[in-house]
């Protein structure tokens, strides 16, 4: 087998609420007054703001009645002090509460600034800044704040969000109601897991971090997961020797196409050959091994009637890729049944996954599903509105329950499996949401596997592979992505990128 670049400590951490409270206690404690911290984040917020907006004069803050609200008494006062037409708007229900806050915005007052009652708009205001709830929302905004949220989003103004976009879970990415659509989201002592997948991608905007000085005690802090950039790709798949062969780099077997979707087959081992397997066969119905040929002669086609055997290609198969245009009929559920009584690493998708969740059974040790929302749900037993409101703990729970790796697909994919902390894939883009890009990541994962990845690794590289070169061929544009656009950028990712 080729040889493997290891690595088990790539990816940026990413942390939850509890983590993130406990160091703001931390934090406050070494400086002696938390007042002190929530300054630190007011400049930093400041700063943000003019490297962003530098010509920005009319500065509207919306605050809210806890710390984060507190940090946006602090912005306006800098963008006050500094000549700039800035004002805080609010509720009545949303006076400061806490003690910083309520520090925050005498200080606020004493300088000169004004806090005005929220009617419904934002006047001659050229930006508005979010500073609503933060981290300690988990909860659907109540109907005023509801109001002030809807207002924001209707204005057509950029949105600057201090910390996490109101309204939005920072531990789950979900939003259980009205969500603040920030234009650009500056996060306060680490990274948050939640802000990284499912309406997170919608809501955040770009995103930025400062740490307020806290590196040195985030050292110790508990990792909720860890965010996959495109750079962490570069040097993951080692370079073959020169002396390799075709054997080296394993035989992934590809079972799929029943009439009418021959195409997710030939997508699915298209895909192997692209990243890098030295072999692959397809098993599928006979009308579609012509096609198969014609396009992609490198794939070694058998055709399988109803009721044929798979013995002989499942013995030869190193890895197999097992659902892409499987169908749940007759057909694909023998060769499913096949295909899992065998011994062989498996890669799970689309309606292998679909009889999976008719009768769920034990899996070989090693497996890899790749489930996007509703084949998640299923296989839960939950709706796919229920997976997108908690993906991790989605993600989490399938891996406890199959034993197995989970590759949950979507904005954000996330990467699970027993005793491993998860992956989030920070790459990808809205034009991927077309038929047959799954069909894509099961060939990658599978020829991954074969080369001798261990199968969490194989999962976390093949999802970010796949990402990666989704985005490369998006250069193009979004609208109009074909998976075929992949098939080129994907062997130059497994080869190391357009530099390498």
């Amino acid at each position: 087998m080729d040889a493997v670049s290891r690595s088990h400590d790539r990816g940026t951490p990413l942390y939850d609420g509890a983590a993130l409270r406990a160091l703001e206690a931390e934090m406050a404690a070494r400086l002696g007054d938390g007042f002190a911290l929530m300054a630190r984040a007011g400049q930093a917020a400041w700063r943000e703001l003019l490297a962003h907006w530098p010509d920005v004069q009319r500065i509207v803050v919306v605050c809210g009645p806890g710390n984060n609200g507190g940090d946006g008494y602090e912005l306006c006062r800098l963008a006050h002090q500094s000549g700039r037409d800035a004002r805080v708007l609010r509720i009545e229900a949303h006076a400061p509460r806490s003690e910083l806050a309520q520090r925050a915005c005498e200080a606020y007052r004493e300088a000169g600034g004004r806090i005005k009652a929220f009617s419904d708009g934002f006047g001659r205001a050229q930006l508005v800044v979010d500073a609503l709830f933060g981290i300690g929302l988990s909860r659907e905004p109540d109907a005023d704040a509801a109001r002030v949220i809807d207002a924001i989003n209707a204005s057509g103004l950029p949105v600057f969000s201090l910390d996490v976009p109101s309204g939005l879970d920072a531990d789950r990415g979900s939003a259980p109601g009205r969500v603040v659509h920030a234009t650009h989201t500056l996060q306060l002592l680490a990274p948050h897991a939640g802000l990284y997948t499912g309406a997170a991608a919608r809501s955040a905007g770009s995103l930025a971090l400062s740490t307020l000085e806290a590196d040195e005690a985030l050292a110790g802090a508990p990792v909720a997961a860890y965010r996959l950039d495109p750079d962490d790709l570069r040097g993951w798949i080692a370079p073959r020797v020169r002396d390799a062969h075709k054997g080296d780099s394993g035989h992934v077997l590809c079972i799929g196409g029943d009439t009418g979707k021959g195409g997710a087959a030939i997508l699915a081992a298209e895909a192997a050959l692209r990243c890098g397997a030295g072999l692959v066969s397809v098993a599928t119905r006979p009308v579609h091994v012509p096609a198969l040929l014609a396009r992609r002669p490198e794939a070694m086609a058998h055709g399988v009637d109803a009721g044929g055997s798979l013995e002989p290609l499942l013995a030869q198969a190193d890895v197999i890729a097992l659902g892409p245009g499987l169908g749940q009929g007759e057909w694909g559920a023998a060769l499913y049944e096949q295909a899992l009584a065998a011994s062989t690493p498996l890669v799970l998708d689309a309606d292998a996954l679909n009889l999976l969740a008719q009768r769920t059974r034990v899996l070989p040790a090693g497996t890899i599903l790749t489930p996007h929302p509703g084949e998640a749900a299923r296989l839960l037993g939950f709706t796919a509105a229920e997976v997108q409101a908690n993906r991790f703990a989605a993600a989490r729970l399938l891996a406890e329950m199959f034993g197995c790796v989970v590759v949950l697909k979507g904005a954000g994919t996330l990467v699970a499996a027993p005793e491993q902390v998860p992956r989030v894939i920070a790459a990808g883009n809205p034009g991927m949401a077309v038929g047959g890009m799954g069909d894509l990541l099961t060939g990658c994962i599978a020829a991954l596997r074969a080369q001798d990845f261990p199968a969490f690794e194989s999962a976390c590289c093949g999802a970010l592979l796949h990402a990666v070169a989704g985005d490369t061929a998006a250069q193009a544009g979004e609208r109009g992505l074909l998976p075929c656009d992949l098939l080129d950028p994907m062997r130059t990712w497994a080869n190391g990128g357009p530099s390498a």
